[in-house]
């Protein structure tokens, strides 16, 4: 994937078929979106692109907004490259790019970035105020000599899953702590990315030992608090574990959350390396235990679920 950004030379650029969204999550619906694109493409002869933006839109309009992402810039970038795209046009979102009209910055993408034609998403808005129809978008293309095409909503083959396929339900899910349903419309399990960092070690005297994750984006959205089974990277090798998100209301931990996954079958020292988490299922919500006895029989419990689950010995 070629990635585009405000310096690259334009003479490097591709004309393309492209479409624009903040793509948070890369999910199902966004990547039949860009099959679609793919499709536009390759009929004319033309690379395929996304036209994506940095930082999320709202975070530049209100300061104060605090976005809860499903992935960070690089981990889109990745999953973008993924779907085979063969350009991403990378955004910088300012308050001069959000005044623009539809039609002026349809110009400046016909203009600097080759974009001949643009794959228009069912449900989406762009320019000044969003103001523009559909039925806009292709006056202004043909005002400028831009091709300007209607895409097709995805729907879920499956009928348990009633709600549309967005990046607002997936986040839903997430704090519901339903990862598989967030599964599901995402196309895979949803995933942090962070480093591991020294804990308080009372998961070792208990015997299980966990690696506490920092994640590496702030505005990564966490999944609602409770215990999950979890396969993880480190290193480059896979492991299967089970994973605490919570405030350890047993241990009187006040509101510090942590993140603490026990991975099974391990005892190498990996602090300070970094670590991927995806998420399988929920085991059961965060709760408080009357004594450190009765947490560990449940976190034997616990193990066991996470291992059928999981498939592990």
């Amino acid at each position: 994937m070629q990635l585009i950004k405000k310096n690259t030379s334009v003479e490097s650029i591709r004309p393309a078929v492209a479409t624009i969204g903040f793509f948070d999550g890369v999910h199902c619906g966004h990547r039949f979106l860009i099959e679609q694109v793919q499709t536009a493409a390759a009929s004319r002869g033309l690379a395929s692109a996304v036209i994506t933006f940095s930082i999320h839109p709202r975070r530049v309009m209100q300061t104060d907004f605090h976005p809860e992402l499903l992935t960070s810039c690089d981990e889109k970038l990745a999953l973008l490259a993924q779907t085979g795209i063969d350009v991403c046009l990378l955004m910088n979102f300012t308050p001069e790019l959000a005044a623009l009209s539809a039609r002026q910055f349809m110009e400046i993408l016909h203009r600097d970035y080759a974009i001949q034609a643009l794959v228009i998403g069912y449900d989406h808005r762009f320019g000044h105020n969003r103001s523009d129809s559909f039925y806009d978008y292709v006056q202004h293309g043909r005002a400028l000599g831009m091709e300007i095409l209607p895409a097709e909503a995805y729907r879920l083959p499956e009928t348990d899953y009633p709600l549309p396929v967005c990046s607002s339900n997936i986040r839903r899910f997430l704090h519901e702590g339903d990862v598989s349903s967030a599964a599901q419309y995402l196309g895979y399990p949803y995933f942090l990315n962070g480093t591991v960092v020294n804990g308080f070690r009372v998961g070792h005297r208990m015997g299980y030992p966990t690696a506490n994750l920092q994640v590496n984006d702030p505005d990564k959205l966490v999944p609602a608090r409770g215990v999950y089974a979890v396969e993880a990277e480190v290193d480059g090798k896979q492991y299967n574990g089970m994973l605490n998100i919570g405030c350890r209301p047993t241990l009187d931990n006040g509101d510090n959350r942590t993140i603490e996954t026990h991975l099974f079958d391990f005892n190498a020292d990996i602090y300070h390396h970094p670590m991927r988490l995806s998420f399988v299922q929920r085991i059961r919500p965060e709760r408080k235990f009357d004594s450190i006895e009765a947490l560990t029989a449940q976190l034997h419990r616990d193990a066991a679920t996470a291992r059928a689950l999981l498939s592990v010995g």
